[in-house]
């Protein structure tokens, strides 16, 4: 690859835009090279390597916070600590999971209620956002107090 290669041309090879480059620079994610004669700044094939790295990270979940300790440990190759850090993403995915899961189960209840209940004075899906601050326990109060 061209030993100059300039912002756009990382931007590009790394599949992201210009801006990315530059707000991952003002994160500390990558360093900034100096200025050449002519006002240009030349990147090395690392740095797009680099930034597929940042970018692959965030698409696995973690953040730039994370995805900065990451980049610490690749330098070390500290095996197990990242080992111990995709574990910890790991539960916190798993945890957001069940989350969705109960989100989603409870939305359908609300849909449901919407599309086959007879209709009161006001939309269930409404009402169960008015009456309860945890939605999913809306919901199942709803259930169990229609089939009283």
């Amino acid at each position: 690859m061209d030993t100059k290669i300039t912002i756009g041309k990382v931007a590009a090879a790394a599949d992201v835009n210009v801006e990315t480059i530059r707000f991952y620079q003002r994160r500390g994610l990558i360093a900034e090279p100096p200025k050449m004669l002519g006002g240009f700044r030349y990147y090395d094939a690392g740095t797009i390597e680099r930034v597929r790295f940042i970018k692959r990270a965030q698409t696995l979940g973690f953040s730039l916070e994370e995805v900065h300790g990451l980049l610490a440990l690749q330098q070390t190759n500290a095996c197990k600590q990242t080992h111990d850090a995709a574990v910890l993403k790991l539960q916190l995915v798993e945890e957001r999971i069940k989350d969705l899961s109960r989100i989603r189960k409870t939305l359908k209840k609300l849909v449901q209620q919407c599309e086959t209940g007879p209709n009161t004075v006001s939309c269930p899906i409404i009402e169960s956002l008015s009456h309860s601050l945890d939605v999913g326990s809306a919901a199942t109060d709803r259930d169990s107090s229609a089939a009283k």
